[in-house]
């Protein structure tokens, strides 16, 4: 089935979970994170708040929980070890807590997806039907270690970015992104699509991502040279 026949028939779909349910979340959503401080809380920096350092961005009523921080590319100028992101030159990461949440309020269907980087060790996200990681399990992606061996943009040990996604029936309203501290990174967040986007702001996944999305998985590895940190 070619890609615009595919939304053709989400959004006939859509309509109907509508009439009989009065919800369903068409847009597809991306966050880039750009904006958010480095190594600032993300908190409500999507939901017509800010983040720990007063930044704000696009209300979309997505609330991160305190664990979630931004991180910038220390080639832009702040202290993330990292390179080559989808959207330069903000990602997600977390220095405590085991995960990363993330909050929607009004709930999301279809699929998730996001690129992420993770040179030494695992991680993991769980889709949830309720707010703050509750209610059953929707979906799960278990992260393998991604590839080490690559050329920074000039710097940065995390070079690489997988895309990897998952698609799941109900309406979902939070995702922990777990692993280790400091060890797992993420980029282009995208609700409603198991592709993830690769533009910022709200829109389908670009042209091409689904031949890039199936060659990301191919790369996936577990080289390990020294233990090394996301954050600087």
């Amino acid at each position: 089935m070619g890609k615009l026949s595919r939304y053709s028939l989400i959004g006939v779909l859509c309509s109907a979970a509508m009439l009989v349910t009065g919800i369903c979340q068409a847009d597809i959503i991306v966050l880039t994170f750009e904006g958010v401080g480095d190594q600032a809380a993300v908190n409500d920096f999507y939901n017509g708040g800010t983040d720990s350092q007063g930044n704000s961005g696009t209300d979309y009523g997505i609330n991160f929980s305190t664990t979630s921080l931004g991180l910038i590319d220390a080639d832009a100028g702040g202290t993330g070890n990292f390179a080559n992101e989808p959207s330069p030159s903000t990602i997600l990461f977390f220095l405590s807590g085991g995960a990363a949440t993330m909050n929607v309020a009004a709930g999301f269907d279809t699929g998730f997806s996001f690129f992420y980087t993770s040179i030494n060790n695992p991680g993991s996200i769980v889709v949830w039907s309720g707010l703050n990681g509750t209610g059953d399990i929707l979906a799960s992606i278990d992260l393998s270690a991604t590839n080490a061996n690559c050329s920074g943009d000039p710097n940065g040990q995390f070079c690489q970015f997988d895309p990897i996604g998952v698609t799941f029936d109900g309406i979902a309203h939070s995702v922990d992104f777990g692993g280790v501290a400091n060890q797992v990174g993420f980029d282009n967040i995208t609700l409603g699509s198991a592709i993830p986007g690769g533009g910022g702001g709200t829109g389908v996944p670009e042209p091409g991502m689904l031949a890039m999305f199936g060659f990301g998985l191919l790369l996936v590895g577990g080289a390990v040279w020294k233990k090394r940190r996301l954050a600087n």
